[in-house]
């Protein structure tokens, strides 16, 4: 076997990983790109039940494609026994969640029982970071990558991270192109990094706006994740994919 061949024998695996995540960024941010001309003519529930239908099963994809190849590749360090890595681990993929889901995901506009409808918003989490989407997979990619060590994992992260920096640009250009002057105005006031906002005084954090359902729901989803974290994983190796 000529050494061109071992390699992509060895990384195979990682380049489908990373066309899976190029295939979820096209589909995602495209869709997302075509909002606004999409309910002009199809209305914005059907829309967004569309978005759903392609967006979720795609994610849904990697998720099981990366818990079967998770350990793929090369070992590149091997953390697991030292004391409180473990903790560490769990504790930042717990506050990835945190920033990943409550300023973005409502599930009755998902479904559309209600009428979807794009936010400007200006609290909770959205003090601390605009994008938090963007810092919650940046914790995650971090956590995980090092506690698996793997470069399979490594690579998954820095392509995962890479797509939600061109989503930081993208989702600016979609809110000015929609509110203009009103979503300059919110960009003045809050950051891309998470408290430097707060920090330069240009914000101030209101841990009241905290205390809603929304959050209180994330929190209980944290603990459900990781509970049905070994379940997920044996069900997707069942799917030997």
């Amino acid at each position: 076997m000529s050494s061109l061949s071992a390699f992509f024998s060895t990384y195979s695996t990682h380049f489908v990983m990373v066309g899976l995540i190029v295939i979820f960024a096209i589909a995602h941010s495209g869709l997302a790109s075509l909002r606004m001309w999409a309910e002009e003519k199809i209305g914005a529930r059907l829309y967004r039940v569309i978005f759903a239908l392609v967006s979720i099963p795609l994610a849904g994809l990697q998720l099981i494609y990366f818990f079967n190849h998770r350990y793929d590749g090369e070992q590149l360090w091997n953390v697991q026994g030292i004391t409180g890595v473990n903790e560490f681990v769990l504790i930042l993929s717990a506050i990835s969640f945190l920033f990943l889901y409550p300023a973005t995901f409502n599930l009755t506009e998902v479904a559309a029982l209600k009428k979807p409808e794009v936010h400007l918003f200006e609290t909770g989490i959205i003090r601390i970071c605009r994008h938090p989407q963007m810092v919650g997979q940046v914790l995650w990619g971090f956590a995980h990558a090092l506690w698996l060590g793997t470069s399979f994992t490594l690579t998954t992260a820095i392509a995962l991270v890479i797509y939600h920096l061109f989503a930081v640009w993208h989702g600016d250009r979609r809110l000015f192109k929609r509110y203009g002057d009103a979503f300059l105005a919110v960009k003045e006031r809050t950051s891309i990094l998470p408290f430097v906002a707060i920090a330069q005084g240009r914000q101030q954090l209101v841990f009241q706006e905290f205390l809603r359902p929304a959050y209180i729901g994330v929190a209980i989803t944290i603990v459900l994740f990781r509970w049905l974290h070994p379940i997920a994983i044996t069900a997707s190796a069942n799917l030997n994919w």
